[in-house]
Formats: C-alpha cells, structure tokens, sequence
C-alpha cells in the first residue's frame, strides 16, 4: 500500500490536478533494476576516457558534479567544457533486458484526467526507448529531456520554470512525480503536488543511490510519500 509523508496520503486533494508530471528514471521503474547501474557505469568509463583519469578519479568527480549542478553533464558542460552530444548517446546505450512490460502501471496512468508528460535529466531518445519498453509510451503526450531544458538540469528553478512555460503548465493545476526529494522542492515553492516514489520498504540500497540522494524524504515540500506508484495512482481514481 502507499505510504504517506503525512499522517494520511488521502487528506491530500488531487482533485483539481490537470498536468501530471513524471520523471523517469528510478521513478517509472523499479530502482531495484540495474539501468541506473549501468548509465553510472558508463559515465566514470567516459569521464575517465575524456579527461585522462583513473577511474576512480572519474568516479569521484562524476558524483561531486552530480550533487554541486544537478548532472555530472552539467559540471563536465561547465568545468571542462564538453560536448554533450556524445556523452548522452554513449551513457544511454545500454541493455533493457530487465525492464519488463508495466501494463498496470500504464492503466493506471491513462485513466488520470488530463495531460501526462516526462520530465527527465537523461535524454529524450532514452526515455522512448525505456517508455516504449514499459510499453506506456502512448498515455505520454510529450517527453521534456535534458537538451529540451538547454542542460539546465533538476533541481534548478530555471530549468523547472522553462518546463512549465513550455507546455504552459499551470504549477497550482499539476503534480510531479520523483525519486529524489531535493527535486521536488521547486516544484512544491510553485505551488505544484509532490510525490516522492521510493522503493519498497522505502529501503536504501547504496548500490542503487548515493545516500545523500535520500536525503529529505520527511520534508514539507513532499505532499506524499509512495513505494507502489501504481497503487497510489489507482487510489486517485474518482470512487
């Protein structure tokens, strides 16, 4: 059942949502998978490639720009002046094996009312891929990547405020959807519904995230709390 950041997730009105806004990674699928995995792998193999370093000191920068801009590609963008093109392609190349069709998940997301849209750091041609894989891809009317957002990455509010006016979002009318609380604390100062989704348990795996990145998870920023993103959406649904 889902859980709740307050004493009960059903004291929180949906009702007047029109825009419902997902992120995809970790949060359209199980972080328990290994696609994470394998997009972090493929980052320290590059960073250490491009700036001649060991791994391990790819390892090291990858997660300090990850947490100082949002993306370890917006720190490399701006301390070491890279292309993005390549990197992108390269990172997101990975194997989908694991990622198995979501058919529930996708039933619940259609039957909400109104626009459904992805919001990601990662790459629009990686999003396609993981939605068509999910086999959710058509409930979605658009996907706002990272090259979308001019590499300005979650959580900045610039990047957010060029989301919404983009597809004229209305934030009073819409709900966001996240694995990682930091995210949504913009979207909760523009008047939007938070949702933090976590694993089951709300376990932390570190394999899976830095620990850093749960961080937050009991902040007034975070409407509800949900480790069963299908159950919950279904729970929205007028009785």
């Amino acid at each position: 059942m889902p859980t709740s950041a307050r004493a009960d997730a059903s004291a929180i009105d949906f009702s007047h949502v029109e825009t419902w806004v997902f992120d995809l990674d970790n949060t359209l699928y199980p972080p328990g998978l290994d696609l994470w995995r394998q997009i972090d792998v493929k980052m320290r193999a590059y960073i250490s490639r491009f700036l001649g370093i060991t791994l391990d000191e790819a390892f090291a920068l990858q997660k300090g720009y990850y947490r100082k801009y949002g993306t370890s590609l917006r720190g490399l963008m701006i301390e070491h002046a890279m292309d993005p093109d390549a990197f992108l392609a390269e990172v997101h190349a990975i194997d989908l094996t694991s990622l198995e069709a979501a058919p529930a998940l996708g039933e619940a997301i259609g039957a909400l009312p109104g626009r459904k849209l992805v919001y990601t750091n990662g790459s629009r041609g990686h999003a396609e891929q993981v939605l068509n894989k999910l086999g959710i891809s058509d409930h979605f009317a658009d996907v706002h990547d990272i090259v979308s957002a001019e590499f300005h990455p979650k959580p900045q509010e610039s990047a957010y405020r060029g989301f919404l006016a983009r597809f004229e979002v209305d934030p009073g009318r819409a709900a966001m959807f996240e694995d990682l609380a930091r995210n949504l604390e913009v979207p909760a100062q523009l008047g939007m519904r938070t949702v933090l989704v976590v694993p089951p348990g709300l376990a932390v795996n570190p394999a899976d995230r830095e620990a850093w990145e749960h961080e937050g998870r009991d902040g007034e920023h975070i409407d509800v709390v949900t480790d069963d993103l299908t159950g919950f959406l279904n729970s929205l649904r007028a009785p």
